[in-house]
């Protein structure tokens, strides 16, 4: 209740009082009366809301999000005046502060919508919707109450990748390879006469028995490609001018990496160093390689929420984490700087049956001297300073 209102009750009843006047009293009653009603009315319908907010969780860069809101009134009574504000983030672009002021009557029902378009990938916090409303007269407080918290996760950009040169020692796969000696027995390519030593699991008995002479078959060769793709966000190892935009290069390319490798039927993989808001210790967790699209989401989901951190050493983390790989598994190390203790690391990883890809992000002050000591360890090497580098592997 105001001030002002409780001083022009004082007043009425100081008039009353002095007057003597049954119609002043009849007007401090009416007044009191409409404002208990008011009250009760005001509340009772507040109470009888119910708010649902109803979007696409998960979107990739630049696409439309329409968020609809359902605000119901459950009650028979109306609510005459409610405002609605939704908080929105300001990495969203084109995202503006959501506010009505409607009115809904009994058992009515208004819905809403906005749309936002992502800019910038990562894990965002969609509301509170906050909801205020009061009575009719205006003469008590506004009443408030928040909606629940909603959050969007927006993916990292996905490079189309065609022809992403990888070493694999894992035979019998489903890719193809240029080594005879990986071949696929599903990949029938021709057939050709029999020399000695061909096994006779691989005659072709109906080709032999139209040609009337001793035919095999013979198939294209293939390897299996298990990745794993070791993500380094430690904010040391990258050049402090760049960081930012070489940590994010680092992850749309490790997102093109996983989403290629999936796309072939293989097994990917990803461990990181960066922080995770929703790791109950912070870290983001290790995804073990996997088939699927299902898996690909859930890569996709820690690269958009994952972020760059002052940690633990990336060596430290390999050093961890392979011991768990399967021997001919392919080693994607994504990093802004490779120092001796990695090298020596990496040499390691190879001796024990490992296939090292290194990929340097962003600007390296010592890529040359990186990529001729990888030279001498035989280690492939790629360095990407932008997203227009990767067309190497788009062709």
């Amino acid at each position: 209740m105001s001030d002002y209102f409780i001083l022009f009750l004082v007043i009425v009843v100081l008039i009353a009082a002095l007057l003597r006047e049954d119609y002043v009293l009849t007007l401090f009653y009416f007044v009191i009366g409409s404002y208990a009603i008011s009250r009760w009315w005001s509340e009772r319908a507040f109470k009888a809301l119910t708010v649902q907010r109803t979007f696409n969780d998960r979107a990739f860069l630049y696409d439309k999000v329409t968020v609809r809101l359902d605000i119901a009134n459950t009650s028979n009574l109306p609510v005459v005046w409610l405002r609605l504000h939704d908080s929105l983030p300001v990495e969203l672009v084109g995202a503006e502060n959501f506010r009505r002021v409607v009115s809904i009557g009994p058992r009515g029902h208004q819905q809403f919508q906005y749309d936002l378009q992502p800019g910038r990938r990562g894990y965002y916090q969609i509301g509170p919707l906050f909801l205020y409303s009061g009575d009719v007269l205006g003469l008590s407080e506004e009443r408030a109450r928040q909606g629940a918290l909603d959050h969007l996760t927006v993916y990292p950009r996905i490079i189309p990748l065609s022809r992403v040169a990888l070493p694999s020692r894992s035979p019998m796969g489903t890719l193809r390879h240029h080594q005879p000696i990986f071949e696929d027995p599903t990949r029938v390519r021709g057939k050709r006469d029999y020399v000695a030593g061909d096994s006779l699991r691989r005659v072709d008995w109906k080709a032999t028995a139209t040609s009337g002479r001793l035919q095999v078959k013979q198939f294209e060769p293939s390897i299996a490609l298990e990745t794993a793709i070791f993500l380094n966000l430690n904010t040391s190892d990258y050049y402090y001018r760049t960081r930012n935009d070489a940590t994010e290069l680092a992850i749309v390319v490790a997102a093109s990496i996983a989403n290629w490798v999936i796309s072939k039927k293989q097994t990917a993989g990803l461990v990181t160093n960066g922080t995770d808001v929703l790791a109950s210790n912070g870290h983001a967790p290790a995804l073990a390689p996997e088939k699927g699209r299902g898996h690909l989401m859930r890569i996709l989901d820690v690269l958009a929420r994952v972020q760059m951190t002052e940690t633990d050493s990336f060596v430290e983390l390999l050093q961890r984490q392979r011991v768990n790989l399967a021997w001919g598994t392919t080693v994607i190390l994504i990093t802004g700087n490779a120092d001796h203790a990695m090298f020596d690391e990496l040499f390691q990883a190879r001796r024990s049956g490992l296939n090292i890809v290194l990929v340097l992000c962003g600007h390296v002050i010592d890529a040359q001297e990186i990529k001729h000591r990888a030279e001498h360890f035989g280690i492939p090497v790629h360095h990407f300073n932008s997203e227009k580098d990767l067309d190497i592997w788009r062709k």
